[in-house]
């Protein structure tokens, strides 16, 4: 085990008791991955297009892939509004991580996100991998990022989202950048700190769910709604049943995606997932940013090692 690990390891068993604001239990935060208009593109000038979706193709060839191109399209012209019905027929705060190119090219998606007041989440200026980016490069990632975003939504995002795999210098540059919490793991039901490499301060984490995400039936195409919502549900009951007795308070992530979730034959997942949130009354649904500032309020920052 790495000595990071084992540094995560002992500041989440060590982290003193907290709860979550008015008596909640369970704090439950919809993540809206909006990613459109920023995928890998020959048109945009890539040395490769992004895998089909739907059909799991990969194309190493520097071609057009029309039909792609139109299947991410989707996600911004049928998917997003179909979610966002959803949202607000549920009173449900979302954060949505979205590559910044992708609120450049679909302003009028920023513009509901704003008067939904809800958070816009950084994820990247566009969506492609960045650790393969050197250190100045992925600083400059990351503030472009920053800078759009801010122009998008009037506010500079705090929170960050990779796509998949980051560096070993994306906290630390992070924390350079003034965002308040990174979200690339998947270690913990609850937030917590950890420490940043070539940094004396730690940062927040607010852990990401992978098992939930509805990306699930993407990379798996025998992975069905029913299936998803049973097992989003399944999660939601095992956590808030913890949640009554835990000296920690607990938290889920439910990923979601424009072009996944907002497909007719999918969204009725969601309205059914949201439907038995309903049935509890002590869950906290709120935006990572304030499950962020909350626990950074609540629960001071380790000393440094």
């Amino acid at each position: 085990m790495s000595p990071v690990a084992r540094n995560t390891t002992d500041q989440v068993m060590s982290t003193p008791q907290w709860k979550w604001p008015d008596g909640a239990k369970l704090a439950l935060s919809v993540v809206v991955n909006v990613e459109e208009g920023s995928e890998y593109s020959v048109a945009a000038g890539d040395p490769f297009p992004e895998p089909v979706d739907e059909l799991g193709v990969v194309m190493k060839k520097p071609i057009r892939m029309h039909g792609n191109e139109s299947n991410y399209r989707y996600g911004i012209k049928e998917g997003a509004r179909r979610i966002v019905s959803l949202l607000d027929a549920n009173d449900i705060r979302a954060t949505w991580t979205a590559a910044a190119r992708s609120l450049e090219v679909a302003p009028e998606l920023g513009q509901i996100i704003r008067e939904r007041g809800d958070e816009a989440c950084s994820h990247g200026y566009r969506w492609i991998h960045q650790f393969r980016l050197k250190e100045d490069e992925e600083r400059d990632f990351i503030r472009r990022a920053a800078d759009s975003i801010e122009v998008s939504m009037g506010t500079r995002p705090v929170g960050w989202l990779s796509r998949y795999l980051h560096t070993e210098h994306t906290r630390r540059l992070l924390q350079e950048e003034g965002y308040l919490y990174h979200m690339d793991d998947y270690s913990a039901d609850t937030p917590f700190w950890d420490s940043v490499q070539g940094s004396d301060q730690p940062m927040v984490i607010v852990p990401y769910a992978l098992d939930s995400n509805d990306m699930k039936m993407w990379v798996s195409p025998a992975y069905t709604p029913e299936m998803w919502l049973k097992y989003a549900c399944d999660t939601f009951d095992v956590l808030h049943a913890e949640a009554q007795t835990a000296e920690q308070p607990r938290m889920m992530s439910l990923g979601l995606h424009l072009r996944i979730i907002g497909r007719p034959g999918r969204i009725w997942a969601l309205q059914a997932f949201l439907e038995h949130v309903r049935q509890a009354s002590d869950v906290w649904v709120t935006t990572r940013r304030d499950i962020a500032e909350h626990f950074a309020a609540a629960v001071q920052p380790p000393q440094s090692r």
